[in-house]
């Protein structure tokens, strides 16, 4: 772990970053990428120690409300924000200011800001997004290793819904020869819709692989897949986008079973509802003198 000062935190389109870099430990991780130019080790978290000034500071000159996001990048759940509690200072600073909020993650640690991101919800918008890749426990502790399983993050899909906040799942990546079955698809999609989720956000069957996170993924296809970084190589060479064989049967059975369950699956629509700040109408109680 180390600090650094930012001269902001919210980009153009109101995303934030209060951590670079993570311990998740995911095999695909995009964030590796060298087109990212992360200067340090990937493991050694980068904390901007001057983030809840800056957001205060961003929420004040506002001229419009709008929805704040995080975890494109970085999740910000990691063990670090246990310790730090940057998020939950976030979080409290947006519902006081009146922002929306969401959030990408694959750790049960949001549970630990349920509160918070209720207020949010009941005053504006809330939306959580949650990563899954497999229904396989023990497949997930391989891809996914240091962070909350898919059993556990079913639970939090299904606590979000009880708690009334949408929440909208990334179907993603799907891994050609790993994870891209139709009982794998099939299962994921049954959490999803008995979890009465919002959308499901799917770029397709298969996974994207550009230099930096391509030379990390094929080290731990070495490690846990012996011989299957061979056959990437030999199918895909050095494609940026790898797509399962498998890819039309499951986009089609993805589509049509959403369709069936009226759950949004088309991502632009998803991210068009992501984006739109909503102000609910406040419930004026009356008091004991108006009645």
């Amino acid at each position: 772990m180390h600090f650094v000062k930012s001269k902001g935190i919210l980009s153009a389109k109101n995303g934030m970053n209060l951590y670079r870099g993570c311990l998740h430990g995911c095999i695909y991780c995009d964030s590796r990428s060298n087109c990212y130019h992360m200067e340090h080790d990937f493991e050694d978290i980068e904390v901007k120690e001057n983030a809840i000034e800056l957001l205060e500071h961003a929420l004040q000159h506002k001229r419009k409300k709008c929805m704040i996001g995080t975890g494109s990048m970085t999740d910000p759940y990691i063990p670090l924000e246990m310790e730090l509690g940057y998020v939950r200072k976030a979080l409290s600073l947006i519902y006081e200011y009146g922002f929306g909020f969401t959030v990408i993650t694959k750790s049960n640690c949001i549970l630990r800001d349920l509160d918070l991101l209720q207020k949010i919800n009941e005053r504006a918008k809330c939306v959580v997004q949650i990563t899954l890749t497999t229904a396989d426990e023990e497949l997930c502790k391989k891809l996914e290793p240091n962070v909350s399983t898919t059993t556990e993050r079913f639970d939090v899909l299904k606590k979000l819904r009880d708690a009334g906040i949408p929440t909208v799942v990334w179907l993603s990546p799907i891994l050609p020869f790993i994870n891209d079955t139709e009982e794998n698809i099939n299962t994921i999609l049954d959490m999803c819709f008995e979890a009465k989720v919002k959308g499901i956000i799917c770029f397709g069957m298969g996974l994207t692989l550009r230099d930096g996170n391509r030379e990390y993924f094929y080290r731990q296809l070495d490690r846990l897949f012996p011989g299957l970084k061979e056959q990437y190589i030999r199918r895909y060479g050095k494609q940026y986008e790898i797509a399962s064989p498998n890819h039309s049967n499951l986009m089609n059975l993805f589509h049509k079973r959403c369709e069936q369950n009226g759950v949004m699956h088309n991502n632009d629509e998803i991210f068009e509802y992501l984006q739109t700040f909503e102000e609910k109408e406040q419930v004026q109680q009356l008091s004991l003198w108006d009645m």
